[in-house]
């Protein structure tokens, strides 16, 4: 399997480059955890999570591919957006934000034999996808207006996270090049007190938001633990038009891109949360109200 690396991501900067404030070692509380079962659909908000490591259980297990088998985001399709995703065992369900009641419903565990294997991209990194049935495809090519397929990383696949800022052995779901992300709501505060008007958390796509510390400092963040389970931030976080994407309409604006480029900007990227790997054993949840510590 051939595998280069995330073409995303650049060095990481200094945050002091940025403008971040170091920590006073203020309690920090685990105040959210989301969950994006099918890479750039709509996430799920939940009280616990078992964490793994490629990320949050169920977390980017699926993604839409084009006829080539290269992935596709709100990047080229701002209308996945309007699609959310619900955990209902033994279904994912999926469902049209405009009417909830037009859905699919995708088994959240299958035999791998029983699905086709092709050959997929995500970035530069080159990897297994199994392809879901020929009636799920069908839906989301219709609700999407152009020819889709869904797949599944199969369990034996292993998908290297990236080797530039993360050591041997770190995999990756289908997310873009880390298995987790974590932002502060006291940065988001931070960049809404510069915004005529105040965006949600939801146009960055964190896996984990805390509260308490400073705006930004997560960027200076090296290993931590929630719940006793060890993570450990490994660089910031470059971002995209996805940002500028409202997620409940798919309408795109100037902002926060425009915003966040006169302090956030690096060189030609623009920075907003820290990459994360997991350094735990499994099988030991992180939960809303969970200590966060350095």
């Amino acid at each position: 399997m051939f595998v280069a690396k995330n073409e995303e991501c650049n060095e990481p900067p200094s945050p002091r480059v940025l403008g971040a404030k170091k920590g006073k070692n203020d309690k920090m509380t685990l105040s959210e955890i989301w969950i994006y079962p099918i890479k750039s659909l709509g996430g799920i908000s939940v009280q616990e999570a078992i964490a793994e490591r490629r990320g949050l259980r169920y977390d980017r297990r699926w993604m839409l591919v084009d006829d080539t088998g290269r992935f596709v985001s709100q990047r080229e399709i701002p209308n996945m957006a309007l699609l959310g995703t619900a955990i209902e065992p033994p279904f994912l369900t999926v469902f049209w934000k405009k009417n909830p009641q037009e859905k699919v419903q995708i088994p959240l565990e299958i035999a791998s034999d029983l699905l086709t294997s092709i050959e997929v991209q995500v970035w530069d990194d080159h990897c297994i996808g199994l392809v879901l049935t020929d009636e799920i495809n069908q839906w989301f090519s219709t609700h999407l207006g152009q020819n889709l397929r869904l797949v599944l990383m199969p369990e034996t696949d292993h998908r290297p996270a990236d080797d530039r800022y993360a050591p041997p052995g770190h995999q990756v779901s289908f997310a873009d090049g880390f298995p987790y992300l974590i932002i502060g709501q006291a940065s988001l505060d931070e960049l809404n007190n510069r915004l005529e008007q105040s965006l949600p958390m939801n146009r960055f796509r964190p896996n984990f938001v805390f509260t308490g510390g400073q705006p930004f400092e997560e960027d200076y963040w090296g290993q931590f633990s929630i719940n006793e389970q060890s993570f450990q931030g490994v660089n910031p976080c470059a971002r995209c038009s996805i940002t500028t994407t409202d997620q409940e309409t798919a309408e795109r604006a100037a902002e926060p891109i425009k915003t966040l480029s006169t302090f956030r900007k690096f060189e030609n990227q623009i920075l907003f949360g820290q990459n994360v790997l997991w350094l735990g054993e499994g099988g030991i949840p992180v939960r809303v109200g969970d200590s966060i510590r350095l």
